[in-house]
């Protein structure tokens, strides 16, 4: 045979894999394209839900901004036009796009400054306290779920499970407030060890500034935790559960490989993708923080910062706040569709 025979059979035998990773690509193209839409669908109709949310909520703006002091009928209507309350609703809507797909959210009515800038403010304390909590439960849940799963039916299993759906249903806000009492106040033999609220002290610098914000970080992001590890560990048990009766495990076992190494190499990797998801949502979490548990401990995030906007209400502020949470969920439900592929290969053709 010559070479050029030989070379003309070795490109016709691959012809077929080059089509089968070509139209693997077209398939992830069309797979991607269509999140994004849907992605982009999903933000618009936030933008629109965020307009037309608040404005039933009850009470007028002005009127709260000036509760207490004599205002006449005048000036109520000044402040109106120069908060664009006296235009009519459509025109008002269309403004309001127009400007957030700019970036520019408005102009809180009662801070007097860009909401874009509120935000920004506010963001790194959120980002600290909720980064952190979804860090740790994830990790614990995603162990404690692994473990109760592959053990399913052990005291273990039924112990963690239990104590996961007793946290589960404890209110946030009322657990916050146990701890504060227990550990902050003292009860009993307990002394006061960690502070009620805030971020920090105000008085530190350097490493002893980073001890206090730690100091400071303890109660918030155990409560957190406490409450939110439960989702994590009964997503991962379940989906672990549904895998642990396929084939491939057996055949796994009858290829001589351990027990640990047929969970970790083989199991788990498959009962991943509804915790992928999970895990994304917490993530989508972290921006929109905790508004309760922030409240509480009087924490100086976009949670507190959202409470404060609602009691006016500031109809802003409420409104960026909400795209900002809302578009942090969409990007990291986008993030784990992308992510999907990668752990399954059978997604996206």
């Amino acid at each position: 045979m010559t070479a050029t025979s030989t070379a003309s059979t070795t490109a016709v035998a691959r012809a077929p894999e080059a089509r089968a990773k070509s139209g693997n690509a077209r398939a992830y193209l069309l797979y991607v394209a269509g999140k994004l839409g849907g992605a982009a669908v999903s933000l618009l109709a936030v933008l629109v839900t965020s307009f037309f949310l608040f404005r039933i909520i009850p009470g007028d703006p002005v009127r709260t901004m000036t509760h207490g002091r004599q205002v006449s009928a005048q000036q109520l209507a000044a402040l109106r036009r120069q908060f664009g309350l006296d235009l009519p609703l459509w025109q008002q809507f269309t403004d309001y796009c127009g400007k957030a797909l700019t970036g520019d959210l408005g102009t809180s009515y009662q801070f007097h400054a860009p909401v874009g800038k509120l935000i920004a403010e506010k963001l790194p304390a959120t980002l600290l306290l909720t980064g952190v909590a979804v860090v740790i439960y994830s990790a614990i849940g995603l162990w404690l779920g692994t473990r109760s799963a592959w053990r399913h039916g052990s005291l273990g299993d039924r112990l963690s499970t239990g104590v996961a759906l007793t946290l589960w249903s404890v209110p946030s806000f009322w657990l916050g407030l146990l701890l504060i009492i227990t550990f902050s106040v003292g009860i009993g033999p307990i002394p006061g060890l960690f502070p009620t609220g805030g971020m920090e002290s105000g008085d530190e610098t350097g490493f002893a500034y980073v001890a206090d914000v730690a100091h400071h970080l303890v109660l918030p992001v155990l409560t957190l935790v406490a409450v939110g590890y439960a989702q994590t560990l009964l997503v991962m048990r379940s989906s672990l559960l549904d895998e642990m009766g396929s084939d491939y495990l057996t055949t796994a076992r009858a290829k001589g490989l351990r027990d640990d190494a047929v969970r970790r190499r083989h199991a788990v990797p498959n009962a991943l993708l509804p915790t992928v998801t999970m895990v994304f949502i917490n993530l989508g979490h972290v921006a929109a923080g905790s508004i309760l548990v922030e409240t509480v401990f009087s924490w100086p995030g976009l949670g507190g910062l959202f409470y404060q906007a609602l009691s006016v209400p500031d109809l802003p502020l409420v409104q960026g706040l909400f795209v900002v949470f809302a578009g942090a969920m969409i990007m990291m439900n986008l993030l784990a569709d992308l992510l999907y592929p990668l752990l399954d290969p059978r997604v996206g053709r």
